[in-house]
Parts: structure tokens; C-alpha cells; sequence
């Protein structure tokens, strides 16, 4: 196992998913059901099948274009939402 990737991977995750509208529901969720781990238990899982099914196509979409043009394609598109960000379009 490649521990660098590991650490890098639950590293970046953990950050983006930090303070963001997935952990406020859950904090609501739990607050409102007072039920706390059956909430951790269905995000964990959640989140677990949203890895699983992206980390699937990735490897599915390799096959067929490259790393690089991959990259290119997710800047563009991160680009064109800033932007429409931006002039309030979104």
C-alpha cells in the first residue's frame, strides 16, 4: 500500500469535507434525532459508496483518455463555475 497516497488522499478529503453542507446536515440530523451514531453510520457509509463509485469511474475513464487531458478537462470546468460564480449565474 502507498502510504504517501493514503495519507495525501484522507488529507485532501478531510479538508474538503470540513465545515461544508454534508457535515452541517449531519450535525442537524444528529441534533434533531438525537441519534448520533446511527447518523455517523449511514454518512460514513454515504460517503464511502460516493468514493467507491468515483474512484470506479476514474479508473474506467483512464482507460480511454489521458491523465492529462483529464486535468485540462476539470481546470476548464472549475474555471467556467468560477466565472459564472462570479457574474452571479449560479
Amino acid at each position: 500500500m502507498d502510504f504517501k497516497l493514503l495519507l495525501t488522499t484522507f488529507g485532501t478529503l478531510f479538508l474538503a469535507e470540513l465545515g461544508d453542507k454534508t457535515q452541517l446536515a449531519c450535525i442537524m440530523m444528529a441534533a434533531k434525532t438525537q441519534k448520533p451514531w446511527t447518523v455517523f453510520v449511514g454518512s460514513s457509509l454515504a460517503l464511502i459508496s460516493v468514493s467507491f463509485l468515483g474512484v470506479l469511474f476514474a479508473n474506467f475513464i483512464c482507460h480511454y483518455i489521458s491523465g492529462d487531458l483529464i486535468k485540462k478537462i476539470a481546470a476548464s470546468g472549475f474555471v467556467l463555475v468560477g466565472i459564472l460564480m462570479f457574474f452571479d449565474k449560479i
